[in-house]
């Protein structure tokens, strides 16, 4: 059950202890993807594993600005620091474990979010306030040329939201964007910030993206979702 489309009673009414919180980011995808990519993708895996599980689980609205300065030269990007997101997502985890959801698997979208969703899903269990734990779609499936905007991403799209992929720029998309993540040199990632590395935003290519593979990959994030949902149901906290 989604809460944005449920009533209090139809939430009262639930007999799960279990829910799911998407979290995303709205930045640049270069100039083929929308800004909400991070926010969509990990909305379209939420609510497909909800359906893949083999239960009731309470998804909520997605939280839609993450940590995403890096990609602040690009008009449209919103960002917060990692102190701001960790508080909100704690705060939304707190909410839902009021209502005794207190079983919290967050799904990511945004890679820039990893370290604060570990640290603050580590702090809420410790603290007692619920067992949450941090699911990134994009590490739990085969997808070794994530990129940024690349492939990976654009599949997904394709697949659940292909009226947004601007396909008549995917060529510009792969001739200004760069073929891997960051300014790498003995393991030190000397770029703080994307423009240095990528004039357009793009990181890998776009045009191998297909809805096909795009299917696939939601098939096995939600998978992944499902199988992650049932061991925290289980997981003596």
């Amino acid at each position: 059950m989604h809460l944005s489309e449920a009533t209090w009673t139809d939430a009262a009414d639930l007999d799960t202890d279990l829910a799911i919180l998407p979290v995303g980011s709205t930045e640049q995808h270069g100039p083929h993807g929308p800004l909400g990519t991070d926010v969509l993708t990990a909305e379209a895996v939420a609510e497909a594993g909800a359906e893949a599980y083999d239960g009731e689980v309470v998804v909520a609205p997605a939280i839609p600005v993450g940590v995403a300065e890096e990609h602040r030269h690009f008009a449209g990007t919103l960002w917060v620091g990692e102190d701001t997101f960790r508080d909100y997502v704690r705060e939304t985890v707190a909410s839902l474990a009021s209502h005794g959801w207190d079983r919290v698997v967050v799904v990511n979208g945004h890679g820039g979010n990893v370290d604060a969703l570990r640290e603050v899903c580590g702090r809420v269990t410790r603290d007692g306030t619920a067992y949450a734990v941090p699911l990134t779609w994009f590490d739990a499936v085969d997808a070794p040329d994530m990129g940024h905007g690349g492939p990976v991403e654009t599949s997904l799209l394709l697949s659940t939201a292909p009226e947004l992929v601007r396909t008549d720029r995917l060529e510009a998309s792969a001739a200004n964007g760069a073929d891997s993540w960051g300014a790498f040199e003995h393991g030190v990632n000397l770029a703080y910030d994307t423009e240095e590395f990528s004039e357009n935003g793009t990181v890998g290519d776009p045009r191998d993206a297909n809805r096909e593979r795009g299917d696939a990959l939601l098939d096995a994030a939600s998978d992944a979702l499902a199988d992650v949902l049932a061991s925290v149901r289980e997981r003596d906290r």
